[in-house]
């Protein structure tokens, strides 16, 4: 049985209890305040609820830390710590709200901008994902590694779709997409990055790529497939930055062949 640390356990029941009232909330989904904060980016009582109960819990844990949130923006540490939470309450809210059982929370520790350990939880399916630096990728208590696929015509890859109102560019989203169908098995967009990029470091999908996200979307992800023997960079193949938006993972072997596909998708 895989040991959890102090702090992986501490990050586990932060989780654990927001996870509660999602699970109730979503019982009750037709019944939910929604507010809509854009064009199809809703925001609902369970996703601040479950915010409000990862805040507490975490500065209840680590009071030093800062804290780096969807909803509420950003809390710096304490003079002489240099450790953020970076947190999701609810990825995957156009899901959680059409009553699709496909949602995640995801909680990340960065130290001195560089991800130390994550933790991302699927509720519905009972699924925790963790990972610390220099310890491996866990599925609940089981190691995980990415796939050791070779080709990409055998590889299965994730990634995410525009949508009103998102800032990508249509046009150059199509080209990536139909090179990579091209190429590849298949490609699915299940809406939650943070899912997509634990899936990848468990082997279920082979690799990943996106644009437009935010560092509370990818931030625990990122350490998952790293741990879990995979690599993580931008498009162009460059180090991933918490300030950065976009974002390609795969296996070692899938990694170049995913990129150069992307890079010529954007260049056309």
């Amino acid at each position: 049985m895989a040991v959890r640390s102090a702090l992986i356990n501490v990050m586990v029941r932060a989780v654990n209890q927001a996870a509660r009232g999602l699970k109730r909330d979503f019982g009750e989904v037709e019944n939910l305040q929604v507010s809509k904060k854009g064009p199809a980016d809703f925001v609902s009582a369970a996703d601040t609820k479950a915010e409000e109960v990862l805040r507490k819990e975490l500065a209840r844990a680590r009071p030093d830390y800062g804290l780096i949130m969807e909803e509420s923006g950003r809390s710096e540490p304490k003079p002489g710590c240099e450790r953020s939470w970076v947190v999701d309450p609810l990825d995957g809210t156009t899901n959680f709200l059409h009553g699709l059982p496909h949602f995640a929370i995801s909680v990340g520790l960065a130290e001195r901008g560089e991800v130390i350990a994550g933790v991302v939880y699927d509720p519905i399916k009972d699924e925790l994902f963790w990972a610390e630096k220099g310890g491996g990728a866990f599925l609940n208590d089981r190691r995980i590694r990415v796939s050791s696929r070779r080709s990409m015509s055998d590889g299965l890859f994730a990634t995410g779709i525009p949508f009103l109102g998102s800032k990508k560019n249509d046009a150059v989203f199509l080209r990536e997409l139909k090179a990579v169908m091209q190429s590849s098995s298949g490609v699915r967009r299940w809406g939650v990055a943070s899912l997509d990029l634990a899936y990848v470091a468990a082997g279920r999908f082979d690799g990943f790529w996106e644009q437009g996200l935010s560092a509370w979307d990818f931030a625990a992800g990122i350490l998952l497939v790293r741990e879990a023997g995979g690599l993580v960079t931008d498009l162009e193949g460059g180090s991933v930055s918490l300030d950065g938006h976009a974002l390609l993972a795969a296996n070692e072997h899938l990694h170049r062949g995913l990129s150069k596909l992307i890079a010529e998708a954007q260049k056309a």
